[in-house]
């Protein structure tokens, strides 16, 4: 959980009604109650209209705190203090210290990724999770996604929503949705200019500018990293750049245009075998090296977000967005991809009283179509040969969610919601590829419960239906390319957990028992080929856990005294995965591939109000964990110690140190997952070597 932040009163505009200010006090962790004279109208929820100078098309981290926390499940909102002074170019420092996420690095700014269990076998490329950019679908239409056109810098929180509790913005998944929220010219630093270097040759250059005046504001932000990289043929040069123009048409209209740019050209140095990865760490996998194993991405993306406040209680969010990408990926063979996507979605927000009771209505319909032009050619050493594959695969995605808070009491409200998906994947081959298609149609259901005990406290449960259909890469089985009869993916969840901030001491506890059917699992197919994986359903498992995170002052006033003192923080973030099949015919009760059981970051740091920080920080698994169905070869056990230091006052220049991995630990990293592994099949990543980073920023 990111570290404490002391509750503040927003201001609230002149012509904010008793409602907004009720609203406000929620960010207070106060019970609404305490200033309504009839406590049936004290919905204890952030107003729909912006504060003063605000947006209402990009809330604020404390709005959305608010708002996030009217959800019966595992949430979390990470504002960008979390990241800002560090080396953090992916996912994972983004969202290390989430109880219940699972991110590794892997090559460049390449992250795998798991919620709950979710594409714990995906080894490459993003399953069972969706991504948002301010509340604007981001995935890919077929259901996938990458992680190398996110830049950490360009934006200012992200809120995670674990396993089934996106409902509100249409999610469906196993792995739930993150939403990325990006900078305004109304929140941001007039300028920013920031520079890195570290160690395996990393350097960074970002810049960024905003403003606001009158009615308009603007946003823009780049950068541009370059790396040799830990390992060999892992380097790689990026460079993002990303910008948004709103327009307030007035008190209760704003539009807001985004523009999003990334090429992205980065080498893969691939998976090894377990003995390889913890005594040469640095070693490529040779079929990698001699086929010229790469990632290169040039993308642009245009989207519009228009929001509405159609009354007191009432506002509507609604727009489209569009994406071309072009991918060069050589890798057993040379992949020319062309991507072309475009949706459109609605969302609407009711806040009103009912019967004399407070209800809170969440309604919306996202819609994804597009196309990608496949085509594929004999790999020379990364240049592209003969053509051995082309088709056009056309995916269509369109979800129905509604989402219901009705409070029974000022501090008790039951939760429904369902959602309707629609997706159909269309193949017509050209060359070496069989024309084909899959529809699939999934209905969601879900019911919970929030409670509010005490002031700053909540006890939370749901029960819910996940789904996930097949993505096109999922669908192909590059041997005999044709399209695969794949099912879709589906779980029954129950969660109950609860969560708290004070000031000294925040906490965040869940446990879940999902049961999954027909789960998709990317096996490697262990062979010289260089081939990706094959995508089969496996039958009933179990995904099972505890996430928990706390935060806590454990030391103050050591340095300084007053209103606003020194202290020391800790911050820890567990996680505990028991995943297993369920009386498989095959594989019995084993333990599912991929993930570790247990998993633990902790930081211990020292804050002094003057900007100063230090302390040391780690990354613990404890327990190996196996890479494959038959439970017949694992990982290992690691532990990392970290260290970082600072100078921050917000504004003007700020400095920091991020040293990782200071004992220059050999461990593993990630893990490909097969059937029946051999003991030197090459399945695992290995983890970075010893570096140290530092960075310097200056905000005017």
């Amino acid at each position: 959980m990111p570290a404490f932040i002391p509750p503040h009163r927003p201001a609230l505009r002149g012509r904010a009604s008793r409602r907004a200010l009720l609203a406000a006090t929620a960010l207070l962790s106060l019970p609404a109650s305490a200033l309504a004279e009839d406590a049936t109208v004290a919905l204890p929820v952030v107003s729909v209209q912006a504060g003063p100078g605000g947006s209402l098309t990009v809330p604020s981290a404390a709005e959305a705190r608010a708002a996030i926390e009217l959800t019966p499940g595992g949430v979390e909102v990470v504002t960008d203090d979390a990241w800002t002074n560090t080396r953090a170019t992916t996912v994972k420092d983004m969202l290390d210290f989430v109880p219940g996420v699972f991110a590794q690095p892997k090559w460049g700014e390449d992250t795998r990724l798991s919620i709950r269990g979710s594409g714990i076998s995906r080894s490459s490329h993003l399953r069972g999770i969706q991504l948002f950019q301010d509340g604007i679908p981001l995935s890919s239409v077929d259901g996938g996604g990458d992680f190398q056109e996110i830049d950490p810098t360009a934006f200012q929180y992200v809120e995670v929503f674990k396993g089934a509790n996106g409902y509100q913005f249409g999610a469906n998944a196993l792995g739930g949705a993150i939403n990325f929220v990006t900078f305004t010219g109304r929140d941001a630093d007039p300028a920013v200019v920031r520079v890195d270097a570290g160690s395996f040759g990393f350097y960074r250059f970002q810049a960024s500018a905003g403003g606001a005046q009158g009615a308009f504001d603007g946003f823009v932000t780049g950068s541009w990293i370059t790396q040799d990289g830990y390992r060999k043929h892992s380097s790689g040069e990026n460079t993002r750049g990303s910008a948004n123009f709103g327009i307030q048409v007035n008190d209760n209209v704003e539009t807001r245009f985004y523009l999003n740019a990334t090429n992205v050209n980065q080498e893969i140095p691939g998976a090894v075998s377990k003995t390889v990865a913890l005594n040469s760490p640095q070693t490529a996998a040779p079929g990698n090296v001699l086929l010229n194993y790469q990632r290169n991405i040039e993308s642009v993306r245009l989207a519009n977000k228009t929001t509405v406040v159609l009354s007191d209680t009432t506002k509507l969010d609604a727009g489209v967005f569009y994406t071309n990408k072009d991918l060069n990926h050589p890798i057993f063979q040379v992949l020319n991809y062309n991507y072309e996507e475009y949706g459109a979605f609605t969302r609407l927000v009711d806040e009103r009283t009912i019967g004399g009771f407070n209800n809170r209505l969440v309604a919306g319909i996202n819609y994804g179509t597009g196309t990608t032009d496949a085509k594929r050619y004999i790999n020379n050493a990364g240049n592209a040969g003969a053509l051995a594959y082309f088709s056009n695969d056309a995916a269509t995605n369109t979800t129905y969610y509604v989402e219901d808070n009705f409070y029974l009491t000022p501090t008790f409200s039951l939760v429904g919601a369902f959602q309707f998906l629609n997706a159909t994947l269309d193949r017509t081959g050209f060359y070496n590829a069989k024309s084909g298609g899959n529809e699939y149609n999934l209905f969601l259901p879900k019911a919970g419960f929030v409670f509010e005990p005490a002031a700053g406290a909540q006890v939370y449960g749901n029960v819910s239906r996940s789904g996930e259909v097949p993505t096109f890469s999922e669908l192909t089985n590059f041997v005999d390319p044709i399209i695969g009869n794949l099912q879709a993916q589906t779980a029954t969840t129950i969660e109950i957990g609860t969560r708290g901030r004070q000031p000294n001491f925040t906490w965040d506890v869940s446990l879940y028992r999902s049961w999954v059917e027909n789960e998709l699992q990317c096996q490697d197919p262990g062979n010289t080929l260089g081939l990706t994986c094959t995508v089969v359903n496996l039958g009933s498992t179990i995904h099972q856990g505890l996430e928990a995170g706390f935060g806590v002052a454990v030391l103050k006033d050591l340095f300084t005294a007053g209103p606003v003192t020194d202290q020391v923080w800790l911050n820890v973030a567990y996680t505990y995965s028991d995943f297993y099949f369920n009386n498989d015919p095959v594989w019995g009760n084993n333990r599912l591939p991929g993930i570790p059981p247990h998993y633990l970051r902790a930081e211990l740091l020292y804050k002094h109000p003057s900007g100063f920080y230090a302390g040391p920080n780690v990354e613990w698994v404890p327990v190996a964990y196996y890479v494959d169905d038959a439970n017949t070869l694992d990982s290992s056990p690691y532990a990392l110690l970290n260290f970082r230091a600072g100078y921050d006052r917000g504004k003007g220049p700020s400095i920091y140190l991020d040293a990782r991995n200071l004992l220059n630990v050999n461990y593993i990293a990630s893990a490909n997952v097969t059937a029946r592994a051999s003991a030197n099949q090459a399945l695992f990543e290995p983890g970075n070597g010893r570096s140290v980073t530092v960075g310097t920023r200056f905000a005017f």
